[in-house]
């Protein structure tokens, strides 16, 4: 009796491991093809057809296959794009690097705790791209007991514990974001990073080429924003968006 108790434990827990780590991605597979669209604000507002972020690829991973397999990985199927495209760009111009995306929204949007945005589909949070003491891009540990990554708490110099930001990349990133982003008929409204790490960000090399490119918040937000920088994506497209009362009609 013991033994098949153990038996049926071990094949439970066996099935729960899989499906964490490839439970996102079968979602993925029965999505429908239908663009989004996002009704309201970041701040109050839902999505229609929203679209889940893969877990990994080649040079990214997702802050919790758990977060993922729950669905705070959604976004507009737009956004999706811009972020995967912009994956690729890195993977070709930055190929040691490995970055971390953080939570984005649920896939109909509306409140997503403790976020006070993420509501319509536009908002991702990123985690900041690290090097460890050997100078190897690596993700920051990301477990339960650290938030999943989001209690770091970075030094005026950006490190912590054996890891430093990686500004350059962290800079770069956020240029081929908008780069991608324009060519989809939108921009980066604004990036949200802690106000005194932004220096450190800018002196770089693709810094300079972002200073007066995107629109950073200069106010401290309710959480620091060190380990992750939130950006905002603006839609200059109609077919992004959606009235109150049209949530059923996709273009």
């Amino acid at each position: 009796m013991k033994r098949k108790l153990i038996l049926v434990l071990s094949i439970v827990f066996f099935i729960g491991v899989l499906a964490v780590y490839f439970g996102n991605d079968m979602f993925i597979r029965f999505e429908n093809d239908m663009p989004s669209q996002s009704i309201g604000t970041t701040a109050d507002g839902s999505v229609v057809n929203g679209k889940r972020l893969p877990s990994s690829g080649e040079n990214f991973t997702a802050y919790s296959y758990l977060g993922t397999l729950l669905g705070r990985n959604c976004v507009h199927s737009s956004v999706r794009d811009i972020v995967l495209e912009t994956y690729s760009e890195m993977h070709k111009r930055f190929p040691a690097t490995v970055l971390v995306y953080g939570e984005t929204g649920w896939c109909g949007g509306g409140r997503i705790r403790p976020h006070k945005t993420h509501r319509n589909g536009m908002s991702v949070d990123f985690m900041v791209p690290t090097l460890n003491s050997a100078d190897q891009s690596v993700p920051l540990p990301s477990s339960f007991l650290n938030k999943f990554g989001y209690s770091h708490e970075f030094d005026a110099s950006g490190k912590i514990d054996g890891y430093r930001i990686d500004f350059e990349a962290m800079a770069a990133h956020l240029f081929y974001l908008q780069q991608v982003a324009t060519q989809h008929s939108t921009s980066i409204e604004v990036v949200i990073f802690d106000p005194n790490l932004q220096p450190l960000l800018l002196q770089t090399e693709y810094g300079e080429k972002i200073r007066n490119l995107l629109r950073f918040s200069t106010l401290p937000s309710w959480i620091r924003h060190d380990e992750h920088y939130h950006v905002d994506f603006a839609s200059a497209n109609p077919h992004w968006l959606a009235k109150p009362g049209d949530q059923h009609q996709v273009p």
